[in-house]
């Protein structure tokens, strides 16, 4: 089978697993606040429809013409950025301003992940560019933080570390930016209380567990009554109410709970296939620049995935960030989706 017909398989597979477990985690939260057990699912399925059909145009759209429009794709991706701080254009939730509201709610970070792999990849197609690579790096990852975002941060940093060294830069480069990096991050945990609590949560389970602690310990507590094999389909307990984000960030808690050990290892499974499949279209890639954005756009939905699921299951510090083509979530859905149909196409360019 062909390296497009495999990826446009999975993702579908993936979508529709998805649909499945959106619709299980959240039927509590949406009769509760909004009478209609399935309000979120009905939300989800209309956005994998919009996003299914990016993914179809994508797919179909010469993917070299983006390199064209990257740099103004760059500065879109700046401008949303920035609108996104503005108050009265930039909407507040939960203690972060990440979205805009045009009639519908618009992530920008989101749109960011995928604008930024484009511009990356042709940026790096051109010599001699790693200063403007690292500049426009911290410039971007700056803005998100600002929000405050770190997971996002957290995912186009890993993108532009992996895209760089697949396109042949130097290690020595990316070990003084490691460096660097690390210390930003570091000041960012120990003048942050919330994320100083998490660190701590994430030393100690015990520290603080009503309040800093209660999401990670919730989210093992869930994993843990799953077992082998799962509780089964919709019988998940820590959706009432005991596990925050149970449809979004936590998801793959819920799939723990009903589907045990084996539905964790299969969906895991499905993103280490992907990631295998787009490393080689991004080696069977015909030009320099198919090959980054391949590279690029591979990082973006494994690393994401790979991300939320080291998280939920205590490997890495929490941090909040959705669990590619399965968690809810609008923005999220239709960028990974785009983002599938760019791969898809650049593996048609050389079947």
């Amino acid at each position: 089978m062909s390296e497009s017909r495999y990826i446009f398989l999975l993702v579908i597979a993936l979508c529709l697993f998805g649909l499945l477990m959106v619709g299980s985690s959240s039927v509590v939260d949406a009769a509760r606040n909004f009478n209609d057990k399935w309000y979120y699912l009905k939300l989800q399925g209309l956005w994998t429809g919009i996003g299914f059909s990016a993914l179809i145009f994508f797919s179909n759209f010469d993917h070299h013409k983006l390199q064209k429009y990257s740099f103004t794709l760059f500065i879109v991706s700046i401008v949303s950025l920035v609108m996104v701080l503005i108050p009265g254009i930039g909407v507040k939730l939960l203690g972060a301003r990440r979205w805009i509201n045009v009639g519908v709610s618009i992530q920008p970070s989101e749109i960011t992940k995928l604008f930024s792999a484009i511009y990356f990849s042709s940026l790096l197609t051109k010599p001699n560019k790693h200063v403007q690579f690292v500049l426009t790096l911290i410039l971007i990852c700056s803005l998100i933080m600002l929000e405050p975002d770190l997971g996002t941060t957290l995912v186009v940093i890993g993108m532009a570390f992996i895209l760089y060294f697949g396109s042949g830069g130097k290690i020595s480069h990316m070990v003084l930016v490691s460096i660097f990096g690390a210390f930003a991050i570091g000041a960012l945990i120990l003048f942050s209380p919330y994320r100083l609590n998490r660190l701590k949560s994430y030393l100690d389970f015990s520290h603080d567990p009503q309040g800093s602690s209660y999401q990670i310990r919730q989210a093992l507590i869930a994993i843990g009554s799953g077992g082998i094999l799962g509780e089964g389909i919709g019988q998940s307990k820590q959706k009432y109410t005991f596990l925050p984000e149970s449809m979004t960030d936590s998801i793959f808690a819920i799939i723990g709970e009903e589907l045990g050990l084996v539905g964790g290892l299969v969906v895991l499974i499905c993103f280490l296939i992907l990631l295998t499949k787009g490393l080689k279209i991004a080696q069977k890639a015909k030009t320099k620049f198919s090959s980054n954005l391949a590279i690029a756009l591979t990082a973006i939905l494994g690393f994401q995935a790979f991300i939320n699921i080291s998280a939920i299951t205590a490997l890495v510090p929490l941090t909040g960030i959705p669990l590619t083509f399965i968690s809810y979530g609008g923005t999220s859905l239709l960028i990974m989706l785009s983002a599938a149909g760019m791969l898809i196409n650049i593996a048609k360019s050389y079947e």
